[in-house]
């Protein structure tokens, strides 16, 4: 039984139309439209969500390096422009290796990259690159103009890689649009404003996108969203040193979401090309 202050709150909220913030108003799982969901064609990972990602939502993965993110998320991109969905990737430090994207299976045709500087301080900025759309630019620049203040120049560079996440999201038209911070510190990370993620959620509320942030730790989620925490373990063959190769990564996947409305673990197996 709610305790009664509870109860008054959420009268309160409903009585001023701001129930959606509650996750008791969340539709039961177990009636969702196939339609609402962004599957990963990963049958394990897909039974564990309930049938995928929520569109209009703000989902998360999360978790150390090597831990199988970029991973993850190429597949959840593969799977999608296979079907013939156009996808957006922000990718803030530009750490995207397209050749192990189209190994993926990714269609490069259906996927608009806004790539940020490599060093997140010097490089030539933000640019736009997708087969598919035939833009490239440097209009947002991210050098650091103070000498001796790399945080500075890493922090203008998550700035305005949110700006772009906005632009993209308000624009519509995406089924996936993903954010990479795996590589932005923890510290940097916690000094986003807390109001940001509530706007990004307003803005795919009701429609068919959904957002997904690739974190080093949870960081935000919306209230139908899910966390996705991952650990991952590389399995090698040979035994010297100079002569191992990389045969795969063990993924462990832990499904995290409000009020425990999908709570699971499942392990995978990636093998390397």
């Amino acid at each position: 039984m709610a305790h009664p202050a509870v109860a008054v709150l959420e009268s309160a909220l409903r009585a001023r139309k701001l129930d959606r913030t509650l996750t008791t108003t969340l539709p039961s799982w177990e009636w969702t439209d196939p339609a609402s969901l962004l599957p990963m064609d990963v049958p394990l990972v897909d039974a564990c969500l309930r049938g995928g990602l929520p569109r209009g939502q703000l989902s998360e993965f999360s978790g150390p390096g090597s831990c199988g993110r970029m991973t993850l998320l190429l597949q959840l991109m593969s799977a999608a422009t296979q079907r013939g969905e156009i996808v957006a990737l922000i990718d803030t430090c530009d750490r995207l290796d397209v050749a192990s994207a189209a190994a993926a299976g990714v269609d490069l045709d259906r996927v608009l990259w806004i790539r940020g500087s490599g060093s997140g301080i010097r490089d030539s900025g933000f640019g736009i690159r997708g087969s598919g759309f035939g833009i490239r630019g440097s209009g947002f620049e991210t050098r650091d103009q103070r000498p001796g203040t790399g945080d500075w120049g890493l922090g203008t560079a998550v700035d305005r890689a949110l700006k772009a996440l906005n632009l993209v999201l308000q624009a519509g038209g995406f089924s996936l649009v993903a954010i990479d911070l795996a590589d932005v510190p923890p510290v940097r990370l916690r000094q986003i404003p807390f109001t940001t993620w509530p706007r990004v959620q307003r803005v795919i509320e009701g429609s068919d996108t959904a957002c997904v942030l690739l974190t080093p730790e949870p960081l935000a989620r919306s209230a139908g969203g899910l966390t996705l925490s991952l650990a991952g373990r590389s399995t090698w063959a040979g035994v010297s040193d100079r002569s191992r190769l990389l045969q795969g990564v063990d993924l462990r996947v832990r499904v995290v979401s409000p009020r425990k409305r999908i709570d699971g673990d499942v392990r995978v197996r990636t093998v390397a090309p």
